[in-house]
C-alpha cells in the first residue's frame, strides 16, 4: 500500500481509514497479553508494512494509530506506554533511545475556527542515537538532531540541533553534549 499522507493536509478516504482500523487492531492484540521480543517485532513489521530490525525492542503498551509511515532503524528501544500519532511519517534511526510514556504527534489542526476539524500533517524525523527522556513530547515536524538528548517532560516544537540537551516546555537549548 502506498497510500502516505505524509507532510500534507490529511485527506481522509475509505482506504486511509480502513488502514487506520487495520494498525488499531494489530496495536491492540500486541497490546493484549505478554508477547516476547519477536513476537512484538512481527507485530511491528505488520504495523509497519516492512521490515523491523531483530535488534528493535519496543516494550508493550505502545499506541500507534498509522503504521504505514513509521520506520525503525536498528538498535532502537521505545520503552512502555509511547503513543505514535503517525499520519504525517515517523522515522527513528539507528541507536535512539525513547523513554516511557513519550507522544510523537505528526498530526495537528488548523489554528482557524472554520478550519479546525481539517487534519494537517508533518513528518517526526528522530536522528540516530538520540534519546527521549520520560514523557517527552514531540510536535509535528520536528527534528531531533544526531546525539541530542531531550530532558524528561519536555515538549519539543523546534527543531533540535545535533549534540545538544534540550529541556523545557517548550524545549530549549540548554547546552551542547558534554564528552
Amino acid at each position: 500500500m502506498d497510500n502516505k499522507p505524509t507532510g500534507q493536509d490529511y485527506v481522509g478516504s475509505d482506504e486511509l481509514y480502513a488502514d487506520v482500523q487495520r494498525t488499531m487492531k494489530l496495536a491492540a492484540e500486541m497490546n493484549t497479553g505478554w508477547h516476547d521480543e519477536a513476537e512484538v517485532r512481527e507485530y511491528l513489521s505488520a504495523i509497519t508494512g516492512s521490515d523491523v530490525p531483530d535488534t528493535v525492542r519496543v516494550f508493550t503498551p505502545f499506541h500507534i494509530n498509522y503504521g504505514r509511515s513509521t520506520r525503525f532503524g536498528n538498535d532502537c528501544f521505545v520503552n512502555f506506554g509511547c503513543t505514535f500519532l503517525a499520519l504525517g511519517g515517523i522515522t527513528i534511526e539507528d541507536g535512539v533511545f525513547i523513554g516511557p510514556h513519550c507522544v510523537l504527534a505528526t498530526e495537528y489542526h488548523p489554528e482557524a475556527p472554520e478550519r479546525r476539524h481539517s487534519l494537517l500533517t508533518k513528518p517526526i524525523v528522530i536522528r540516530r542515537n538520540a534519546w527521549l527522556g520520560a514523557d517527552v513530547k514531540v510536535l509535528a515536524g520536528v527534528t531531533i538532531g544526531e546525539n541530542a538528548i531531550v530532558a524528561a517532560g519536555s515538549v519539543v516544537t523546534k527543531d533540535v540541533p545535533d549534540n545538544m540537551v534540550v529541556a523545557g516546555s517548550p524545549a530549549r537549548n540548554i547546552r551542547p553534549i558534554s564528552n
